[in-house]
């Protein structure tokens, strides 16, 4: 699928092919997001979207074709500097120490699981961590540390973590993982939430569960086997058609009233 290049792009691919250990994990992907855009990425187990995702975060390099991640070409740029302004939630966030919350937040600035030795925060830094862990609701009348929160407050401190360097482009790996259905309500609201309380951030968030789309999701991508099989303005991708093709199996798709998405054999 080719798309065209814009001016606003925050995300360029074009042609990333990338092989691992002689199997390729994407074949031929052309895959553009405008600034301000919220997509989803979705797709069967396998089908290569933690690796696409991997590359948009400028962590990965592609083997074939080029990838610009906010106006910059990997290759070219500094990536340290690039990943500051790039913010990544991994459900799966290696943390051994029991941090508080606070703590946890402000590694965002370090980019770091723990805690830098002898690095203290500014008050401005300090501040910033209040306002998020505020924003996002995370419950703090109580001391909250990483091996006592529930998966939900884990799930938000980790996303106020990654807005702690006020990044342009925030990446979101299956965001759910591991929430009971109250607390997958309370992500998927305060995903909802973040382009009015960060205006102008663009997203990608991917899973393979329909119910999880927010409801401000502007654009979807499809991936089956490494391959895009549609991408673009999320009512023209997310028809029965499109998914059907992408997950080989008969499924209905339907949005209801309230803005939600289902999908059913």
């Amino acid at each position: 699928m080719s798309q065209a290049v814009g001016t606003g792009d925050a995300l360029a691919l074009d042609g990333v092919t990338f092989i691992r250990g002689g199997r390729t994990l994407l074949h031929d992907v052309t895959f553009h997001v405008g600034r301000g855009e919220q997509w989803a990425l979705l797709g069967p187990n396998g089908a290569g979207k933690s690796t696409l995702l991997s590359i948009c975060s400028a962590t990965t390099f592609p083997s074939r074709g080029t990838a610009s991640v906010l106006g910059s070409r990997m290759g070219e740029v500094d990536l340290r500097e690039l990943r500051r302004s790039i913010g990544v939630v991994n459900p799966r966030h290696p943390l051994r120490s029991n941090l508080g919350v606070l703590d946890i937040v402000l590694t965002g600035i370090t980019g770091t699981t723990e805690r830098v030795p002898r690095w203290e925060p500014t008050t401005a830094e300090r501040d910033r961590a209040d306002l998020l862990v505020k924003a996002l609701g995370i419950d703090t009348t109580e001391e909250r540390s990483w091996l006592t929160m529930s998966q939900g407050e884990r799930g938000r401190t980790l996303i106020a973590r990654a807005l702690m360097t006020d990044p342009p482009l925030l990446l979101l790996d299956e965001p759910s993982t591991g929430l009971d259905v109250a607390a997958r309500e309370q992500m998927i609201r305060t995903l909802d939430e973040l382009p009015t309380s960060v205006p102008g951030i663009t997203t990608i968030v991917v899973t393979h569960h329909f119910e999880e789309l927010p409801r401000g999701t502007t654009h979807a991508a499809l991936l089956r086997g490494g391959r895009l099989v549609a991408a673009g303005p999320v009512d023209e991708v997310l028809t029965s058609e499109h998914v059907s093709a992408c997950f080989d199996h008969p499924i209905t798709v339907e949005r209801d009233p309230r803005g939600r998405w289902r999908a059913t054999a």
